[in-house]
C-alpha cells in the first residue's frame, strides 16, 4: 500500500501529466485517445510488475510498488467514476433528437444486453465446463458498451449525427441493464441459489422503475431549487455534480433499485429542462465544467483499469485464448442479430424509424467494451464468496475480451466509418454548403474590401488578397448544384427549419436578459424545438402542427379552469393566464423581429420565392396568434399595457448593460465604474422581475354591461351576475358541449365566433350573444348536435343554479332571451368562419408551394 497521502496525490499528479501527455500523440498517430491511454495504462501496470519481479534493480521498485497499489478498487470505480460519467453521459445527450429513436435505443440498451448474455453464456457453458449461472455473469459483464472512444472518433472525423446520438443512447441504458443482470446472477451465486428466471425478471423490471422514478423525481427537485440560487453559478454546478451521486447511492443502497438507471435518467431530465431553467452562460458555463470532470473521470478510469489488465490476466493458457474467441463471436453475432434480425422488424411495424445498413455496420463493430466491463471483472476478483476458480475465469475472458474489442475494433473503427461514407455530407448538404459558402465568400469579399480602405493597406497587397477570395468563389459557383439538388420542398422545410431555429435563439437571447420567465421560456423553447423536430421529420406539415399547438392550452391550463368553474379557485387560472398572456405576447414580438432575419439572411441563401413561402406560412401563424392575443387584450387591457411596459423596460436595460460594456472596451469608463453600473442594472432587473398582480374579474361588470340582453337590469343585478359568472377561453375547434348533454350552463360571448349545429342547420353566433339557455328553460338535455368554437373566444359561462335565481330576480329576463333567440336564423357561413376541420397544412397556407407533402 501507499505509505502516505502525498505519495497517493504525487502518483495521482503523474497519471494527470500523463493524460495530459496522451492527448496531442493519439492526434499526431491518428487513434482515439481512449484506446492509447488503454494501452498506456497496461504498459505502466506490466511494467510495474516487470519491475518488482527483476532482480537487475530495485532503484524503481517503490515507484513500481507506488503504482500497483494505487488505492482503487471495483468499489472505487462503482461509486466514484460511474454515476459521473453516466450523469455526463445523458447530459450531453439532445433528449428532444433522441426520442424520435427511442424504440431503437431502448432495443440497443435492454434487448441486446439480454441476447448477448444469454448468446455468451449457453456458448461457453457448452464448452467451458462452467455452470451456467458463472457463464451468464461473465455474458452481463461483456455486454456493456462503452461510447468514449467510438464517440470521440466519430465526432473527430465527422460522422453522421444519428449515428452518434445511437451510439450515446444504447450507453445510457446499457450499462444499467448490465449491471443489474449482472448483480442478480452474482448474488444467486454467493448465496449458491438455484436460478429463478420469473423472480429474477421482476426484480429487473423492479429496479429499473425505481431507478427511472427516483432519477425523475430528485432531478426535478434539483432543477426547482436553480431559481433559488440567484443565479449563482459556481452554486448550480455544484447542486448538479451533487445529483448523480446522491441519486446512485439512494437507490443501490436503501431502494435496492438501479442506481445507474437514476443517474442516467437524472441527467436526461436535467438536459432537457436545463436550457429553460439555467440563464444561457450558467447553462453553457455548467456543460463545460461537466466536460472536464468527465474528461479527467474517463481518462482516469482507462488508466486505472488498464493497469489492473497485467494482474487480471496472470496465469493466461491457450485454452483460455480459446475460450476469448469465443466469448468474441457470441457477442458480436449477438450484436448482429439484434441489429440485422430485430432492428428490420420493428422498421417494417412502423415502431422505429429505419436505421441504414452502414449505421448497423459501424453499430456493430463499434461496439467496444472499457472501463465498466474491467471494474465489473475486478469486483468479481475482490469477493470472498465467489470461489477462486471462478473469480480467474471470469478475470482472464472479460479481460482478453476488453483487450480485443479496443486493439482491434478501436483501431480499425475510424476506417470502418470512413469506407462505409459516413463521414461525408449528403447531397442536399453538398449543395447547400457551396451555397453558403460561396455567399459567404462574397459578403467577407466585400467587409474586406470596406476595411482595406479605411485603414490605408496598399493596393497590390489588397488586391492579392481579394483575388483569392474571387477565385474560391468561382470555384464554389462553379461546384454549385444548389438549385438542381434541392427542390422547392426541401427548400421550404429547409428554410422553416432555419426559423424555427433562430426562433430559438432569440428566445434563449431573451431569457438571457431576463425578458421572460423560466415556465414561459421552458413552454417556447419546447414549442420552437418541437417545431424543428417537426419540421425534419414531416416538412411544413410537421411544422404546422407543432406551431398550432404553442396556440393550444395547456393540460394545466384546462385544469386551472375547471377549477376555476367547478369550485371558484382562482389563483390556479390567475397564473396561467398571466403565462399565457406573456407566451402569446412574446410569441409575436419574436415573430416580427425575425421578418428582417428572413430577408437578410434566408432570402440569399434559399431564394426569394421560397423565403415568402415560409413568410405566408408565418404570417398565418401571425394572424392566429393576433387573434389569440385580441381576445386577452380585450378582456385585460390594463394587464396587457402593463407587461408590454415592463418588457420594453427589461429591453432598454439589455440595451444600456451593451452601451456600459462597449464604453469599458474603448477605455471611456474604468472597470470600477463598469462594475458599479452593471450592479445597478442588476438592482433594477430584480425589481422589474416582480410578478405583476392579474385580476381574472377585471373587466366583467363592463363586459356583461354590453350585452344586449341584459341591457335594462338594474346595477345591483348586474353587480351579482358579475360575480356569478365564471371565465372560460376556447381555442377553434374546441367542442363546447354536445348532443344529449345535460344542461348545466349559459354561455355568454364575450368575444369570438361559436357555431351552434343541429342536423344539416348551423348557426352561428358572435360577440355579445349567448347560447345554451333554452335547453335551461325548458328543463331539457342540449337539443344541438354540438356548439363549436369557431375561433379564439372568450366565455363567461353562468351555473344552472345562478341562471335560476337570475330569473327569479328578473322574470322580464326570461321573455326578452326568448325574443331574441326567435330572431335567429341559420346563415350563409363565410369561409373565414366555418369551423376549424380543415387540415392544418390548408389552414396556415402550406399549400402554397406545388409539392405538398
Amino acid at each position: 500500500m501507499l505509505t502516505s497521502l502525498s505519495d497517493t496525490l504525487l502518483a495521482t499528479a503523474l497519471l494527470l501529466i500523463v493524460v495530459s501527455a496522451v492527448q496531442p500523440l493519439a492526434r499526431r498517430l491518428m487513434l482515439s485517445a481512449t484506446v492509447l491511454l488503454a494501452g498506456v495504462g497496461i504498459l505502466l501496470g506490466g511494467g510495474a510488475m516487470l519491475l518488482l519481479n527483476t532482480t537487475y534493480t530495485q532503484a524503481l521498485d517503490d515507484a513500481a510498488r507506488a503504482l500497483l497499489d494505487f488505492p482503487v478498487n471495483a468499489d472505487a470505480f462503482l461509486y466514484v467514476f460511474l454515476p459521473l460519467l453516466v450523469f455526463h453521459g445523458s447530459l450531453s445527450i439532445d433528449v428532444r433528437r433522441l426520442a424520435r429513436d427511442w424504440v431503437t435505443v431502448l432495443v440497443m440498451a435492454v434487448v441486446a444486453v439480454l441476447v448477448t448474455t444469454a448468446a455468451v453464456g449457453f456458448a461457453l457453458h457448452s464448452i467451458a465446463g462452467i455452470s451456467l449461472t458463472a457463464c451468464l455473469m461473465l455474458g452481463a459483464i461483456v455486454a456493456t458498451t462503452d461510447p468514449s472512444a467510438v464517440v470521440a472518433i466519430f465526432r473527430e472525423i465527422g460522422a453522421n449525427g444519428r449515428l452518434t446520438r445511437l451510439v450515446e443512447g444504447e450507453s445510457l441504458l446499457n450499462d444499467a441493464a448490465a449491471i443489474s443482470i449482472f448483480t442478480i446472477l452474482l448474488a444467486q451465486i454467493t448465496s449458491h441459489q438455484a436460478a429463478a428466471p420469473l423472480a429474477a425478471a421482476i426484480g429487473f423490471l423492479a429496479s429499473f422503475a425505481g431507478g427511472i422514478a427516483a432519477g425523475f423525481v430528485l432531478a426535478r427537485l434539483v432543477v426547482a431549487a436553480v431559481p433559488w440560487l440567484g443565479g449563482i453559478r459556481t452554486a448550480e454546478v455544484t447542486l448538479t455534480l451533487a445529483l448523480p451521486y446522491i441519486a446512485y447511492i439512494l437507490c443501490h443502497q436503501f431502494l435496492h433499485a438501479s442506481g445507474v438507471v437514476a443517474a442516467a435518467v437524472a441527467g436526461l431530465t436535467v438536459s432537457a429542462m436545463g436550457p429553460s431553467t439555467f440563464r444561457p452562460q450558467s447553462w453553457q458555463f455548467l456543460q463545460d465544467v461537466w466536460d472536464q470532470l468527465s474528461f479527467w473521470a474517463s481518462s482516469m478510469v482507462f488508466v486505472l483499469a488498464s493497469m489492473l489488465v497485467p494482474k487480471l490476466l496472470l496465469g493466461v493458457t491457450q485454452w483460455d485464448a480459446v475460450l476469448v474467441g469465443v466469448v468474441v463471436l457470441a457477442a458480436m453475432a449477438a450484436r448482429a442479430a439484434v441489429l440485422f434480425g430485430i432492428l428490420p422488424v420493428l422498421e417494417y411495424t412502423k415502431l422505429s424509424q429505419r436505421v441504414p445498413s452502414s449505421v448497423k455496420a459501424t453499430m456493430l463493430w463499434g461496439g467496444l467494451r472499457g472501463a465498466i466491463t474491467l471494474a465489473l471483472a475486478l469486483s468479481v476478483t475482490e469477493h470472498a464468496g465467489v470461489p477462486h476458480g471462478l473469480q480467474r475465469f471470469i478475470a482472464i475472458l472479460a479481460t482478453g475480451y476488453v483487450l480485443f474489442t479496443l486493439l482491434v475494433n478501436g483501431t480499425t473503427l475510424r476506417f470502418v466509418v470512413r469506407w462505409l461514407k459516413l463521414d461525408e455530407l449528403s447531397a442536399s448538404d453538398k449543395a447547400l454548403r457551396n451555397q453558403v459558402v460561396a455567399i459567404g465568400l462574397g459578403e467577407v469579399r466585400d467587409k474586406l474590401r470596406r476595411t482595406a480602405a479605411e485603414f490605408g493597406f496598399s493596393a497590390p497587397a489588397t488586391a492579392h488578397v481579394l483575388d483569392g477570395y474571387e477565385r474560391r468563389m468561382k470555384e464554389e459557383t462553379a461546384a454549385n448544384t444548389f438549385d438542381t439538388a434541392i427542390g422547392d420542398r426541401e427548400r421550404v422545410t429547409l428554410g422553416l427549419i432555419t426559423f424555427a431555429s433562430q426562433e430559438r435563439s432569440v428566445l434563449l437571447e431573451m431569457f438571457e436578459d431576463q425578458v421572460l420567465s423560466r415556465r414561459v421560456m421552458e413552454n417556447l423553447l419546447w414549442t420552437a424545438e418541437s417545431m424543428i423536430d417537426g419540421a425534419r421529420a414531416e416538412g411544413r406539415y410537421g411544422y404546422i402542427q407543432a406551431a398550432r399547438r404553442r396556440l393550444q392550452p395547456t393540460l394545466r391550463f384546462t385544469l386551472a379552469q375547471w377549477l376555476h368553474r367547478k369550485f371558484r379557485i382562482d389563483t390556479p387560472l390567475m397564473h396561467c393566464m398571466a403565462e399565457r398572456f406573456e407566451t402569446l405576447l412574446l410569441t409575436h414580438l419574436v415573430s416580427v423581429a425575425m421578418g428582417r432575419f428572413m430577408h437578410r439572411r434566408m432570402e440569399p441563401v434559399l431564394g426569394r420565392r421560397v423565403t415568402e413561402v415560409v413568410g405566408d406560412i408565418v404570417a398565418r401563424r401571425e394572424d392566429l396568434l393576433q387573434d389569440a392575443m385580441d381576445v386577452l387584450r380585450l378582456q385585460y387591457p390594463g394587464y396587457a399595457e402593463a407587461l408590454e411596459a415592463r418588457m420594453l423596460r427589461q429591453i432598454g436595460l439589455r440595451m444600456e448593460a451593451e452601451e456600459y460594456v462597449s464604453l469599458r472596451r474603448e477605455s471611456l469608463i474604468g472597470e470600477e465604474l463598469h462594475d458599479e453600473l452593471l450592479r445597478g442594472l442588476d438592482t433594477l432587473r430584480h425589481q422589474i422581475a416582480r410578478p405583476l398582480q392579474f385580476n381574472i374579474q377585471s373587466g366583467i361588470d363592463r363586459r356583461i354591461k354590453e350585452f344586449e340582453v341584459f341591457a335594462s337590469l338594474q346595477e345591483a343585478l348586474l353587480h351579482d351576475l358579475a360575480m356569478s359568472v365564471t371565465t372560460r377561453f376556447a381555442v377553434p375547434g374546441e367542442r363546447l358541449y354536445r348532443k344529449n348533454e345535460g344542461a348545466g350552463s349559459v354561455l355568454l360571448i364575450s368575444r369570438g365566433v361559436v357555431s351552434l349545429k343541429s342536423g344539416p342547420e348551423e348557426l352561428l353566433l358572435s360577440t355579445g350573444e349567448f347560447f345554451g339557455e333554452a335547453e335551461l328553460l325548458a328543463n331539457q338535455p342540449r337539443r344541438a348536435a354540438r356548439a363549436t368554437a369557431n375561433s379564439f373566444c372568450h366565455l363567461l359561462e353562468l351555473s344552472a343554479a345562478d341562471f335560476a335565481r337570475l330569473l327569479q330576480e328578473a322574470p322580464e329576463l326570461k321573455l326578452r332571451m326568448e325574443r331574441i333567440a326567435a330572431t335567429r336564423r341559420p346563415a350563409e357561413i363565410p369561409l373565414a368562419t366555418k369551423p376549424v376541420e380543415v387540415a392544418p397544412a390548408k389552414l396556415l397556407g402550406a399549400d402554397a408551394v406545388v409539392d405538398t407533402p
